[in-house]
């Protein structure tokens, strides 16, 4: 029976998700690497949580290309899983990662000065535009980003996405100030892996307009 305890701080990846890391390299990795790869990788961005950097280091920690963590691409959820550790305990336990640019207050976003990082509709979707422009305005070719679920999903592109699979979109240009991206038909319907549902949401789905503050007696 699977149990899920979302009161672990920061959690390693389990035994399962070890596997599924290996299935992911085992996937994408072919299409990343050789003489005419399908894309031309030149970065690796990640949240800076435990579960995603060693999901990134376990099926990419090979190739060579650089790793940046990136405190916009944390988890939406205030829970002790989806709430970070401090960068400099992270940065002893993760050598390989750059964690140079990540934002100050981080893993704070529950105080005013987190507050781009609130578990709301307004924050999280602004976040995944910020992101988005991030991505836009870089020099790399291809940029692989190991991020979260719920964020991915609600803040900016609408998918769904199993653990472990993966997706590949194109930028386009901005549309009414946001930015666009377009889905690559080879993992248009259930990802790379083929283990995440097929259907579409609505950016902002099942978001928070505002934070609850606790009723005292």
């Amino acid at each position: 029976m699977l149990t899920i305890n979302y009161t672990i701080p920061d959690p390693e990846l389990s035994v399962l998700g070890r596997s599924q890391c290996n299935s992911l390299k085992q996937n994408l990795v072919p299409k990343i690497t050789g003489p005419n790869p399908e894309l031309e990788v030149g970065l690796i961005i990640v949240s800076p949580m435990r579960r995603t950097i060693e999901t990134a280091l376990l099926a990419f920690g090979d190739l060579g290309i650089p790793f940046e963590a990136h405190a916009g691409w944390q988890e939406n959820s205030t829970q002790p899983c989806d709430t970070g550790s401090p960068i400099p305990s992270l940065k002893s336990e993760f050598p390989q990662v750059n964690f140079d640019h990540v934002d100050p207050v981080y893993p704070d976003k529950t105080s005013p000065s987190g507050k781009k990082y609130f578990n709301t509709k307004q924050a999280i979707m602004a976040r995944g535009q910020e992101v988005l422009r991030d991505l836009k305005q870089r020099k790399e070719k291809a940029i692989i980003v190991v991020s979260h679920s719920g964020f991915l999903r609600a803040g900016v592109t609408g998918r769904w996405y199993m653990n472990a699979d993966y997706r590949v979109f194109d930028i386009a240009d901005e549309d009414e100030g946001n930015v666009k991206i377009q889905e690559r038909e080879w993992t248009a319907k259930e990802g790379g892996l083929g283990w995440s549902f097929e259907e579409r949401v609505e950016l902002g789905d099942g978001l928070v307009d505002e934070i609850e503050e606790p009723v005292l007696d």
